[in-house]
């Protein structure tokens, strides 16, 4: 399997995935361990560093881009940037702290032309549900 860089054109400081746990036609599941040397932690937040929860959803996002990005290496085309055009239905239910190790799913709902309607969930390493969110994205 290909390396995350080899599948979206994210890099440090804003890339939120660390490694493809599986990759198919039905879904996409990776893993990003959350360091506390994050450069965001220090501003969110200094005495109970927390990820944001807009990190959380780009994790997803990146997330689904390597998913996208693996559907459409056949097509003939040259390699695309995906670009988010639509959230809805975020849910937050859990904290995620430095040290913690999350799991992002991603699943096909329907695709519209090149907008691919999808849902992602969060879990910790216990299974125990962070967040979810669903969303569109395209790649251009």
């Amino acid at each position: 399997m290909k390396s995350v860089k080899e599948y979206i054109p994210h890099r440090e400081p804003f890339l939120f995935v660390d490694q493809i746990i599986e990759l198919n036609d039905d879904h996409v599941v990776t893993e990003l361990t959350v360091r506390e040397d994050f450069e965001f932690f220090k501003g969110h937040y200094p005495s109970q560093p927390i990820m944001p929860g807009v990190l959380m959803c780009e994790a997803v996002f990146q997330s689904a881009g390597i998913y996208i990005a693996e559907l459409m290496k056949d097509d003939g085309s040259e390699k695309k940037t995906p670009i988010l055009s639509k959230i809805g239905q975020a849910r937050f239910k859990r904290l995620v702290t430095p040290g913690e190790v999350i799991r992002m799913e991603i699943v096909p709902l329907e695709q519209k032309g090149p907008f691919f309607i999808m849902r992602g969930k969060t879990t910790n390493k216990a299974g125990e549900m962070v967040m979810n969110v669903e969303f569109t994205i395209t790649a251009k």
